[in-house]
């Protein structure tokens, strides 16, 4: 079958596929579901954990790009299992580390390794779905995000509670490794799957081309909450609401549950006002749009009285950013078409890691400083500022 065909089991296929997607969030949020026990073992400032989220960020946003080449030129399956085999091993290396250095040692190579994550998806997402389906493909690739982050607090913290932080981090990484075989025994069950063909110096075009820079600046600007809420949920938990770690794992699995809706809800959106006969562009811009200014209730979050009223306001928040995500992403499908559209994403993975690795320290010396009302009302604005972007710009028209 070729890309976007109506292949019989290709939403099954893809969920296969997006399990490595919850593998990967699981992997990479298991440090911040377990941050209040690592912050006080290596008695780290909210800017020193800043820093540490800035270890994986920075490794993340600049192998992202070559990521994306690699998967369109060695070919999906091949590229993912590299990475998952890769990442797989530095969460288990962080589960054997010892000191303050290892840790961040091992965030960084996970960074390189998790970069290829979302834009395999994509990949996966182009060569089994058809066009109208794309971001709601997409939603789904965000629930597999939001199951990664929602079993983080709870899986985490059990195992913690019982046997300390560290053997998290085994649990986690073996997952991903059993993962690999189950993914290559489906694809080659499901039949092949002809990657589009890349015409010469496609991605140099691509560069050139001031949508794709658009894309990337409101995709940094949007992704600003969603980098607050994945990171320091617990923190502001525990800190805040003077939760202990157990009592906040069960307020902080529920907004990834919003988040999945999110997502679904932005994909479904957009994919009714296609059918309508929008263009695929601009039904992804008004949902964009609309969820932007939903995204300003997260202003309101400091003034919560109670952790649930909290957890309820965190959880609008990230649900507007999800629905966001997931026609953001789409995009560069949409325009670019199929032959670079893992490299079409993965440019979009490097603007987020891009601004995480930026905003991670600034963010925590604020907190240290200020405290978390200024950083939550500043990324209430953020994503409005994104559809600012790509109205000014007309990358979406």
């Amino acid at each position: 079958m070729t890309g976007g065909s109506a292949a019989p089991f290709r939403w099954l296929v893809l969920a296969v596929f997006v399990l490595s997607t919850t593998i990967n969030m699981l992997d990479r949020a298991t440090l911040a579901a377990l941050a209040p026990a690592i912050a006080a073992e290596f008695r780290l400032s909210h800017e020193q954990y800043g820093w540490i989220t800035a270890a994986f960020n920075l490794p993340y946003a600049v192998c992202a790009p070559f990521a994306g080449l690699l998967i369109d030129a060695l070919g999906l399956n091949r590229a993912i299992s590299m990475a998952v085999a890769l990442w797989s091993c530095a969460g288990i290396g962080t589960g054997l580390t010892r000191g303050l250095g290892g840790l961040v040692g091992c965030r960084a190579v996970l960074g390189v390794a998790e970069a290829a994550g979302i834009p395999a998806a994509g990949k996966a997402i182009h060569q089994y779905l058809r066009p109208e389906e794309r971001a709601l493909g997409n939603g789904v690739n965000q629930a597999g995000v939001s199951l990664g982050m929602m079993l983080a607090p709870l899986l985490a913290t059990a195992i913690a509670v019982r046997s300390g932080w560290r053997p998290a981090f085994l649990v986690t990484g073996a997952l991903g490794l059993a993962w690999i075989p189950v993914w290559n025994w489906t694809a080659r069950r499901s039949g092949s799957v002809a990657a589009p063909k890349q015409h010469p110096g496609a991605d140099a075009a691509m560069l050139r081309d001031p949508r794709l820079w658009a894309f990337v600046a409101a995709n940094a600007l949007s992704m600003m909450g969603y980098f607050l809420w994945f990171n320091f949920t617990q923190l502001f938990l525990v800190e805040v609401h003077h939760l202990t770690l157990r009592q906040a794992a069960g307020f902080a699995w529920i907004p990834p549950v919003f988040a999945a809706a999110g997502g679904f809800a932005g994909g479904w959106l957009s994919l009714r006002l296609a059918l309508r006969g929008m263009p695929a562009p601009s039904a992804r811009f008004r949902v964009c749009l609309a969820s932007s200014v939903l995204a300003l209730a997260t202003a309101a979050i400091p003034a919560a009285g109670t952790p649930a009223l909290a957890t309820a306001g965190i959880s609008l928040s990230i649900f507007a950013v999800a629905a966001f995500s997931v026609n953001m992403y789409t995009l560069p499908l949409d325009v670019f078409g199929a032959a670079p559209a893992a490299f079409a994403v993965s440019i979009l993975v490097a603007s987020y890691g891009a601004i995480s690795a930026l905003i991670g320290p600034v963010c925590g010396a604020m907190i240290d400083r200020f405290g978390y009302s200024p950083v939550i009302v500043s990324v209430s604005i953020t994503p409005l500022a994104a559809s600012a972007v790509l109205w000014i710009t007309r990358s979406t028209r």
